[in-house]
């Protein structure tokens, strides 16, 4: 499937088959993010999720909730929650990473401060606590509060990992699959266990959703580079100034000779960068075929994503899940 601008999007398609219960999570989310002590709260808030982000996390649940045949109201509790998690977790991370602009605006820290962000991200994890009590399920709250976790681990690893060129896949894959794949899962499993799907598609939704998850941050990564063709438009080199070590630059790493691995040394681990660096780490990437190779690896994972759809019931949901893992992996096909 290649990339096209003008054809109708999966995500879209999704969003307009959940449009009703998607204005339910909306109108859930505005209410609980409200405040009567501290309006600072639901200004941050607002800022961050009246955005234009495409919500994809929310959908999926009630997604996986309609695939499943779910008829009660606490699906969209769950979504909810997801998109709380979501908002927290980048409030967050725009404080650690010093970040300056999201989703094309000023972040949240920069138009108010560090302590408002790091605080208003601790009050929306709160509420995702108090919503996911309000399904009744301990199971969906054992769930949620492990991915929870698990985001949160990921995200110190990655402090640990980013500038070390030891760094492997391995490790990497631990990084993504904690701060990107883990919500991913969550959100696409409660959508089956609210549901009271048969264990089978609960198993299956959360290997769709963690595969994904992990397609998704590979892709993400690689188009930091341009993808493969570097002819999507996209400005390249923001993961080269901030030294992080993703995908491609781990494979080009590993692939290195010495002079190679003297100047990922200096970029990445001492941050020493002139201009013309990010066209030198371009060369290299082309030299070992390191663009293609993370290419590769994320169609691996929309496969198994893929694979897993194999026993959850036919119909429009599950078309529409399949061809969202196309859409994605499309960005660097």
């Amino acid at each position: 499937m290649s990339l096209d601008e003008t054809s109708p999007k999966p995500h879209d398609a999704l969003a307009a088959l959940l449009s009703t219960e998607m204005a339910e999570v909306n109108a859930l989310i505005r209410d609980r993010m409200a405040s009567e002590h501290a309006p600072r709260i639901p200004e941050v808030t607002a800022h961050l999720i009246e955005a234009g982000g495409k919500r994809l996390r929310p959908m999926l649940t009630l997604a996986a909730a309609r695939l499943c045949g779910y008829g009660g109201p606490y699906h969209v509790h769950l979504a909810a929650t997801v998109e709380f998690i979501h908002t927290a977790t980048l409030l967050h991370d725009d404080v650690v990473d010093e970040s300056e602009q999201r989703r094309g605006r000023p972040t949240a820290n920069l138009l108010w401060d560090n302590p408002s962000s790091v605080l208003v991200g601790d009050y929306l994890f709160a509420r995702s606590f108090q919503l996911m009590v309000e399904t009744g399920s301990l199971r969906v709250l054992d769930i949620l509060a492990n991915a929870s976790a698990t985001i949160a681990e990921g995200e110190v690893l990655q402090l640990s990992a980013a500038r070390d060129l030891r760094t492997d896949e391995e490790i990497y894959l631990k990084v993504i699959r904690g701060k990107t794949a883990a919500l991913f899962a969550a959100a696409t499993e409660v959508g089956g266990v609210i549901a009271g799907a048969p264990e089978e598609q609960v198993a299956a939704l959360h290997r769709y959703g963690d595969a994904l998850g992990i397609a998704f941050q590979i892709v993400d990564d690689l188009l930091d580079y341009g993808g493969v063709s570097q002819s999507l438009g996209k400005n390249t080199g923001d993961d080269f100034r901030e030294r992080k070590l993703t995908l491609p630059v781990i494979k080009a790493v590993a692939a290195a000779d010495a002079e190679e691995r003297a100047f990922w040394t200096r970029v990445i681990e001492k941050g020493t960068q002139t201009e013309g660096d990010l066209a030198t780490a371009l060369e290299i990437m082309g030299r070992h075929g390191t663009l293609e190779a993370t290419r590769a690896a994320a169609l691996g994972w929309a496969a198994e994503a893929r694979d897993a759809l194999a026993p959850l019931p036919a119909g429009e949901i599950k078309t529409l899940l399949s061809e969202l893992l196309d859409y994605v992996v499309a960005r660097v096909t």
